[in-house]
């Protein structure tokens, strides 16, 4: 058969009879089991040396999906959610607002949401704040809760994998095909940012992201083991004008095709929106696109 690319990587007709063959060897693996044994086949870790096992059982169940592989069940199915769902917060309008100027606020802080309550923290107000609601993260990413001086919440954002293929985005890199595919790891897509409906404070918008541009690669060194070079993002035109970005110095590159990002076959589709990106080095373009 013919080589698919699937989660980042290349298979062969080789590879899927190595992972029918352990099916079938291993009929009572699970599937952590199976996803850490294709980690150690392929020496598929990320950049601080840890196997990549949330990223091959996604390989696994995108597989499965497509019908190349019949996996053994969840051992732990989660269970169907309710239609309808009771309010997890109290309502905006019932809170007391949030004002005054952003140097009233300072100094203004972005905590790292890497535990479990953070997460769940950021996770619970995108979910019931946020227009596009939020699932939770997949694979690599940096997610932030701010804070001003008295440690109140003022926002949260999301940084998470990049869109495989931006018209103007790979336009303004340079970078070839192939390039793209070896170093897409090297951008960070900001997923998702809030501030949090009772807090009305001029400027704090573009603040945020200042410093979250300001400390991300650093970050994403630290949690993974490799740096991003270049952040990107993907603006609702019909609902943002998008001031906050052009204030803290993001680039705007153009609207996007109105395809998803993950539209390999270029059959999914959705509103355009406005790209913009903020080079996080002088020199992203000669990390992204090496000779």
């Amino acid at each position: 058969m013919e080589s698919i690319r699937v989660q980042g990587r290349t298979l062969t007709g080789e590879d899927l009879t190595f992972l029918r063959a352990l099916l079938a060897q291993y009929p009572h693996w699970n599937r952590t089991a199976l996803s850490r044994q294709l980690c150690e086949r392929w020496n598929w870790r990320n950049g601080a040396g840890r196997l990549k096992d949330m990223a091959a059982r996604t390989l696994l169940r995108k597989l499965q999906a497509r019908g190349l592989l019949a996996l053994p069940p969840p051992a732990h199915p989660h269970p169907p959610r309710p239609l309808a769902q009771p309010p997890s917060a109290t309502p905006p309008a019932l809170l007391a607002p949030l004002t005054g100027s952003l140097q009233s606020c300072q100094p203004v802080r972005l905590e790292l949401a890497h535990g479990a309550d953070p997460r769940h923290q950021v996770r619970q107000w995108l979910s019931d704040y946020h227009y596009r609601g939020f699932a939770g993260p997949v694979g690599e990413n940096v997610q932030y809760l701010a804070r001003d001086a008295h440690g109140r919440a003022l926002a949260v954002m999301v940084f998470g994998a990049a869109a495989w293929q931006v018209a103007v985005r790979d336009r303004f890199i340079g970078w070839s095909a192939p390039q793209r595919a070896r170093h897409l790891a090297g951008l960070a897509n900001q997923q998702r940012f809030l501030i949090l409906p009772w807090v009305h404070v001029p400027g704090l918008a573009s603040h945020l992201l200042a410093l979250a541009t300001r400390r991300l690669a650093a970050d994403w060194q630290a949690r993974y083991g490799h740096p991003v070079w270049l952040a990107e993002t993907f603006v609702d035109v019909a609902r943002f004008a998008a001031t906050a970005y052009r204030a803290a110095g993001w680039l705007y590159l153009g609207p996007t095709t109105g395809r998803t990002r993950q539209d390999r076959q270029h059959c999914l589709h959705t509103s355009r929106k406005a790209v913009w990106v903020r080079p996080l080095h002088p020199r992203f373009r000669e990390h992204l696109t090496p000779s």
